[in-house]
């Protein structure tokens, strides 16, 4: 599913009017490998991406888009970054902005393939030879691979 009921909902109501949600990033790591995707929607790879639904806790939207995305079962290790992204206008015409949730996920099984209509391929690829990624998406891999349990908070500059 796209894009959660809930929001079709609001959207009813709101239509493109710009909506505050809150997000996953899920970096998944097998060994020296990442999991990525191939979204179906702008042909970007990304790590696999969603929604929190409302009531769910962020770590389980992780997991539970990580398995309806790709198809693979993995446990979050971290929480890595928690930051504000840049608005954004899908190709729909929605605006959003997404509180963004960074967790370091560890591999457990299955083997990645595109589980839904979100995502055109999916696939293990070493931290060394990374296909063409977006500035803001090597940055939350970037995170999710640095060493120790703190999270990193962005603040706003100080006036």
């Amino acid at each position: 599913m796209p894009t959660p009921d809930f929001i079709l909902e609001l959207r009813a109501h709101i239509g493109h009017a710009p909506l505050w949600m809150i997000g996953i990033t899920a970096v998944v790591i097998r060994d020296d490998e990442v999991l990525l995707i191939e979204r179906a929607d702008n042909g970007a790879w990304t790590p696999v991406t969603g929604i929190v639904e409302p009531g769910e806790n962020p770590a389980d939207t992780a997991v539970r888009e990580v398995a309806e995305e790709a198809g693979v079962v993995a446990v979050p290790r971290r929480l890595a970054w928690v930051h504000v992204t840049d608005p954004v206008v899908h190709a729909n015409g929605d605006h959003a902005q997404y509180l963004d949730h960074v967790f370091r996920m560890d591999w457990v099984s299955g083997d990645p393939h595109p589980a839904d209509d979100e995502c055109s391929a999916a696939g293990w690829y070493s931290l060394d030879a990374l296909p063409e990624l977006s500035e803001r998406m090597r940055l939350r891999i970037k995170a999710a691979l640095e060493a120790g349990l703190e999270t990193r908070f962005d603040q706003a500059p100080k006036p």
